[in-house]
């Protein structure tokens, strides 16, 4: 009876310990295999000293003690196993972003098996007690440690990851080599580089063969990865979206894919908690324009302080901006949106451009300059461009707009906030007519020490533009409630939830036709 207890308390150890090590991967791909962001994650979240954590501690002390039964010890392990298997199996249905199995989350997932079943296996073999339920401790034991044991894994297995990488890196390079007339054209912003890529994309279409980063692919190995599965031999035009961390992660891509074009859509208070400061995001996002070539041509957004005082002599180099300055070659004459979208004038050195696009908000007016600015320069004619631009379709969780069966007017900006573009996003709101205007929101991260301040003035904002606030989650609830509150307004009706799926309820139960509602942003499983 002691044995098949103990086999089946050691079988539903093993099931809850691959459920944890599944979910410890995903935070661990989420903070992109980056042993230093892992960590902070765990030191903000305190998940290593959680409740389940440390009774899984405890259960492994306490099946190990003398007094305690084999029989009892084994129970007691099989009944906790299990209901961590089942919590961890509801959990991932809630899940934003569950854990992608890439080759490389595989290799990690087996290194991290293989140590547990060392450490489990030694345990057992020590001699405690029973073997049985000695293993079955020790997968406990691992289950509590798992954070611990994926970082042994990641660690363990860079010289490997290096060598695989670099193979990949090696053929990317080989592939661009073999296509000497190809344009590439880099775009990099603390944001709207995605955006200005797709309308890119669009727009020199009407010319070119083009292939662009899918996604968001903007790491080093995405863009290994556009190269090597996505560009085809007979493509003229590589648009390649940079995203970076750290300083030096712009520079890695430019020295693979060497741009004759840059675009810098925006220098702002993004990912502050790895770059610390404003300077360090500028010095990164300006390594695009310092590698151009001396015959190339930088495209940059004078509207933001941080380009507008950096100064460019080695490459040609053209500003833009929305509100007309001497300084600009590009800046936009006229805005006037409608049910339909956009009109909007372009302010060129040859004169006036008049364009119109299904998008909304001065965000998308501004990457669309830079895309026409670009376009104009590889030779697309205006004819080409305006009809580009007024096909360009809305780009999914970026300020696209949309009106439900319902009546309801649904503005998604769900994808990675900022203080910029949630700014623009709250006057889109504000301008809609008719009925009452809700804000869902978790607020803006990674802003490091201006996290609560940045959040605080999003609220204020909130305050003066939206009727109905939904505040998600804890993580800049406190924020965004001063923010609200200190705008001395009667207004809005706050209401604070800790799920989107309890804001998706409270929603249902007070939207009606022609109110507008504007999700902006949607937080990753790595924040609460």
């Amino acid at each position: 009876m002691t044995t098949v207890i103990g086999a089946v308390a050691l079988a539903l150890c093993v099931m809850a310990l691959i459920a944890e090590f599944s979910r410890t991967l995903m935070m661990v791909q989420q903070n992109s295999y980056r042993i230093d962001r892992y960590n902070r994650y765990l030191a903000e979240s305190g998940e290593t000293t959680s409740v389940s954590k440390l009774l899984a501690a405890a259960l492994f002390l306490a099946a190990l003690i003398p007094a305690v039964p084999a029989t009892v010890g084994a129970a007691m392990l099989g009944a906790y196993a299990g209901w961590l298997t089942v919590r961890e199996l509801r959990a991932r249905k809630t899940y934003k972003h569950p854990v992608v199995w890439t080759p490389r989350v595989r290799r990690i997932f087996g290194v991290m098996l293989a140590l547990a079943a060392a450490v489990s296996i030694g345990i057992g073999f020590a001699g405690l007690k029973n073997p049985l339920l000695a293993v079955s401790a020790g997968a406990m034991l691992c289950l509590f440690g798992s954070a611990a044991i994926a970082i042994m894994a990641v660690w363990l297995l860079q010289p490997v990851e290096k060598r695989i990488n670099q193979r990949f890196i090696d053929d990317a390079a080989r592939i661009l080599r073999s296509m000497p007339d190809l344009k590439v054209i880099g775009i990099t912003g603390s944001y709207g580089k995605t955006s200005t890529k797709h309308y890119l994309n669009r727009i020199l279409s009407e010319k070119y063969a083009v292939c662009m980063t899918p996604g968001s692919f903007n790491t080093t190995l995405g863009v290994v990865r556009t190269i090597r599965e996505y560009l085809k031999p007979y493509d003229r035009v590589f648009i390649c979206e940079m995203g970076a961390k750290q300083t030096g992660d712009i520079k890695e891509i430019c020295d693979l894919v060497h741009p004759g074009i840059g675009i810098v859509t925006a220098v702002g208070p993004q990912h502050l908690e790895s770059f610390k400061t404003i300077e360090n995001v500028q010095h990164t996002k300006f390594e695009l324009i310092d590698s151009l070539p001396a015959d190339g041509l930088a495209v940059i957004n004078d509207d933001f302080e941080y380009i507008a005082n950096r100064p460019v002599e080695n490459v040609a180099t053209v500003r833009y901006g929305i509100e007309p300055r001497p300084e600009l070659s590009y800046s936009v004459g006229r805005i006037a949106y409608s049910a339909s979208g956009t009109e909007f004038t372009i302010n060129t050195p040859d004169g006036e451009l008049e364009l119109h696009t299904r998008l909304v908000g001065e965000c998308n007016v501004s990457n669309l300059v830079a895309a026409v600015i670009v376009a104009l320069h590889l030779g697309v004619d205006h004819k080409q461009i305006a009809y580009a631009v007024s096909q360009i379709e809305q780009v999914e969780h970026r300020l696209s707009i949309k009106r439900t069966p319902g009546g309801i007017t649904i503005l998604d900006d769900a994808f990675n906030s900022n203080p910029t573009g949630s700014s623009m996003a709250l006057d889109v709101l504000k301008s809609l007519d008719g009925g009452r205007r809700i804000v869902i929101t978790p607020g803006m991260i990674e802003l490091g020490s201006k996290q609560f301040m940045l959040n605080a003035e999003f609220g204020r904002k909130i305050a003066e533009c939206a009727d109905v606030a939904i505040v998600v989650g804890q993580y800049n609830r406190d924020a965004i409630v001063d923010g609200i509150k200190s705008a001395g307004t009667d207004r809005p009706e706050l209401h604070t939830v800790d799920t989107f799926a309890q804001a998706q309820a409270l929603l249902a139960g007070i939207a009606r036709a022609g109110d507008s509602v504007l999700y902006e942003n949607d937080l990753p499983d790595t924040f609460r």
